[in-house]
C-alpha cells in the first residue's frame, strides 16, 4: 500500500521527473541547483502564482540531492524537504514517498477513551539512537500495557542531538535518527502491535540554527511581536495565509503520508495570533475534514488552559482537539511528592489535595482564578463540563525532568512507597495517563537539556542556563552552578540514554511488574467503561489534608471509587466502606483496615469497583 501527501510545497515525484515548488515571496531570483555524485547544475524557477516558484525537470531521481540558490548568493536547503541528510545547512534529498511499501492497511486506530501513552526520545531510548532501535523495544511496550507511543519532535534539527525542540526543517524526520523509510518501519511495527503513534510538533517557533525563511519569505515572521525565542511566527498579519498553510500541510503530511495516529501541538500559549477562527482551530477543523479514513487524535500543551478547545459535540467527539497535558494534576502531584514549593508549584502549596481533587473531579485545578505565580494573571476556563478524556495525566515527562538543573527523575526525588501510591493513582483514573520513557522500572538516569549548536551559539546556551538557575537561592554559588551539566557536551546526553539491562534487577524489577499489573488492570477493567463518560461525572468526597476521595460513574453506569492518602503519615478517614469489588490497593488488606478503624496507612491508595447491575 502507498501513501503519498500531495501538497503546495516542496519537491515531488512525477512520473519520470519531479516538481520543485519553494514559496518565496521576498526573492528576485531562485534557482534550482541539483546535484547527482559530482554533477551539479543550476536551473532557473518560474514564477507559479501567489509568490511560488517552480522548476519541473524530466530528469531528476530520487536520491538526488537539491537546494535553492537565493539572489544569486547563498543556497538554501528546502524549507519542505521529506529528506535533510547530514547538515541543516546542506542540500536537500529528493525523497520517492511512493517507494515504501506500507503493510498496516487494515489498522483503523484506537479510541481516544484506550489512550495510555508513553513518551519517548528517540536518541536517548536506546543505545543506537535510532527509529530502529524504538522499532526493536516495541514488543516491551506492547507487554507493559501502554497503547500509544509518542516521540519527542523529530524534524531536521541542527547537529546530531538535541530534544527536538530546535528544529527547522519541519518535514523531514531527523536524519541522525535514521532514513524516513526506517520511521515508517516503526510505525508499521508499532500498528502491528495495537500501539498508536503519536508525534510532538512545534508551532511556536523554529530554532536558532539553520532557518533560512526570513531571507526569501519574510512573512513568515512578524517582527513587532516576540516569544522566547524570538520573532513570532505570522499567524495573523499580512501574508499569513501562506504560512498557516504551510504548517496545516505538515499537520496533514505525519497523518497521512507517515500514517501518524495523532499530534501533540508543543506550547501552543506561545501562538500569538488574535485571528478567528485561529490557527489552531482552522489547523483542528482541516484534519477532522481530511482525515476521515480512520480515528486520528489531536492533543495541546497549553498553559492557558482554555477549555474550549477540548469541547464535545452532541455524540462526545472532540470538536477540535481530543485532550490536553493537564500541567495541574503533575504540579499538585509532584509538591504531595516531593514537598517542592519553589517556582509554579508555590500555586499548588496552599491545599494540594484540593487542586489535585479539582484536577481529578474538573480537569483544571485553575480554572479562571488569579495565579500568584503568574502575577495574579487569571488562568484557565471552567473545565467542569468535559469528560476525563479530555485530560492527560502524569507524573514525569521531558519538561518537568529536564527543566531541572541535574534533569533528575521523580524515583531519586521521593521515596519509593510515595512513587508507587502515585503510580495506583494515576494508572486506574479515568484520565488518560502518560509516563515518561524508563518510568516503568524507576530508572535511574537523568535526562538533562540537550542540544548541538555551531560554537557560537553553543556558548550562548551553556551560559545562558546557568544564568537562568543563578536565580534560584540554592544556585547562589557560582561554584556549585559550574557542577550543572553543559547541555552543549555529549556526555550530557549519554546520560540520558536508558540503560535497558537495569529493568531486570531488584526493585526495578518489580516497579516494572507494577506498572504492568495496574495497567493490565486498566486495560481490563477501566479502558472499556469509559466510552460515554460526560461532564466529568464524578463526586469528590470530603478530603482534607492529604486524603482524597472520590467517586466516578463511568459510561456503562459503573462506580469507580478511590481513598488516596498521600502522604508519610497515617490519616483517619470518614468513609469507611468503598462500594463494590476491590480493584487495587497498596497495602495488604487495606480495605479492611480502613473499614474497621477508618485509617489510611502512610502512601496508601484504595481503588473499588461497583458494576452497574451492582
Amino acid at each position: 500500500m502507498k501513501r503519498i501527501f500531495d501538497m503546495a510545497f516542496g519537491a515531488a515525484c512525477e512520473g519520470a521527473g519531479a516538481c520543485f515548488r519553494l514559496w518565496a515571496p521576498g526573492a528576485d531570483k531562485v534557482e534550482l541547483l541539483l546535484r547527482r555524485g559530482d554533477d551539479e547544475r543550476a536551473e532557473a524557477m518560474v514564477a507559479a502564482g501567489d509568490g511560488f516558484l517552480q522548476c519541473i525537470l524530466a530528469d531528476a531521481r530520487p536520491g538526488d540531492r537539491y537546494g535553492y540558490r537565493i539572489d544569486g548568493g547563498i543556497t538554501v536547503p528546502d524549507p519542505a524537504a521529506r529528506h535533510q541528510p547530514g547538515c541543516v545547512h546542506g542540500l536537500s534529498e529528493l525523497i520517492d514517498p511512493g517507494a515504501y511499501d506500507w503493510r498496516d492497511k487494515d489498522w483503523r486506530g484506537r479510541p481516544w477513551e484506550e489512550a495510555a501513552i508513553y513518551e519517548l526520545h528517540v536518541g536517548a531510548f536506546s543505545a543506537s539512537g535510532r527509529y530502529s532501535g524504538v522499532e526493536d523495544r516495541l514488543d516491551h511496550l506492547a507487554e507493559l500495557g501502554v497503547t500509544a507511543i509518542e516521540l519527542m519532535p523529530i524534524a531536521e534539527f541542527p547537529g546530531a542531538r538535541d530534544w527536538g525542540y530546535d528544529g527547522v526543517l519541519p518535514f523531514a524526520p531527523e536524519s541522525s535518527y535514521g532514513r524516513p523509510e526506517e520511521l515508517k518501519r516503526l510505525v508499521d511495527a508499532a500498528h502491528a502491535r495495537g500501539l498508536m503513534v503519536l508525534l510532538d510538533v512545534v508551532r511556536n517557533h523554529f530554532g536558532p540554527e539553520g532557518n533560512y525563511l526570513g531571507l526569501y519569505a519574510p512573512q513568515f515572521f512578524d517582527e513587532s511581536r516576540h516569544t522566547p525565542w524570538g520573532a513570532a511566527i505570522n499567524f495573523d498579519r499580512e501574508g499569513s495565509g501562506q504560512v498557516r498553510a504551510f504548517f496545516i500541510a505538515n499537520a496533514l503530511y505525519w497523518l497521512t503520508e507517515y500514517n501518524m495516529d495523532g499530534l501533540r501541538l508543543d506550547a501552543v500559549h506561545a501562538i500569538l495570533d488574535a485571528s478567528s477562527p485561529s490557527f489552531l482551530e482552522e489547523l483542528a477543523a482541516s484534519v477532522r475534514a481530511r482525515c476521515t479514513d480512520r480515528r486520528r487524535h489531536l492533543v495541546l500543551e497549553n498553559d492557558r488552559n482554555e477549555a474550549r478547545l477540548l469541547e464535545r459535540g452532541g455524540d462526545g467527539a472532540a470538536k477540535l482537539y481530543d485532550a490536553q497535558w493537564n500541567d495541574d494534576y503533575h504540579h499538585a502531584m509532584h509538591v504531595f511528592l516531593t514537598g517542592e514549593a519553589g517556582g509554579y508549584y508555590a500555586d499548588y502549596t496552599d491545599a494540594p489535595a484540593r487542586h489535585l481533587v479539582r484536577c481529578l473531579s474538573e480537569g483544571f485545578a485553575w480554572q479562571g482564578e488569579p495565579s500568584p505565580f503568574r502575577g495574579h494573571e487569571h488562568r484557565g476556563e471552567a473545565s467542569g463540563g468535559l469528560p476525563p478524556a479530555a485530560f492527560i495525566d502524569f507524573l514525569q515527562n521531558h519538561d518537568q525532568i529536564g527543566n531541572r538543573a541535574f534533569g533528575e527523575r521523580l524515583s531519586s526525588l521521593c521515596a519509593p512507597e510515595a512513587a508507587e501510591a502515585a503510580a495506583a493513582l494515576l494508572l486506574l483514573s479515568p484520565h488518560p495517563p502518560m509516563l515518561f520513557m524508563g518510568e516503568e522500572w524507576a530508572a535511574p538516569e537523568p535526562f538533562p537539556f540537550f542540544c548541538d549548536f555551531s560554537e557560537e551559539l553553543a556558548d550562548l546556551v551553556r551560559e545562558g542556563r546557568r544564568r537562568e538557575f543563578a536565580k534560584f537561592p540554592e544556585f547562589a554559588d557560582p561554584e556549585l552552578r559550574e557542577r550543572i551539566p553543559d547541555p552543549t557536551q555529549e556526555s550530557t546526553f549519554r546520560s540520558a540514554v536508558l540503560n535497558w539491562d537495569r529493568r531486570n534487577e531488584g526493585m526495578h524489577r518489580e516497579r516494572l511488574q507494577l506498572y504492568r499489573h495496574l495497567l493490565d488492570l486498566r486495560r481490563r477493567e477501566i479502558a472499556p467503561r469509559l466510552a460515554g463518560m460526560r461532564e466529568g461525572g464524578c463526586s469528590p468526597g470530603p478530603s482534607k489534608g492529604r486524603l482524597c476521595l472520590l467517586r466516578w460513574r463511568l459510561g456503562d453506569g459503573a462506580a469507580l471509587s478511590l481513598a488516596a492518602n498521600l502522604g508519610p503519615e497515617a490519616a483517619s478517614s470518614s468513609a469507611r466502606e468503598l462500594p463494590g469489588r476491590l480493584l487495587h490497593e497498596t497495602h495488604p488488606g487495606l480495605r479492611r483496615r480502613l473499614a474497621e478503624a477508618g485509617q489510611m496507612p502512610p502512601w496508601s491508595v484504595l481503588w473499588t469497583i461497583a458494576d452497574p447491575a451492582a
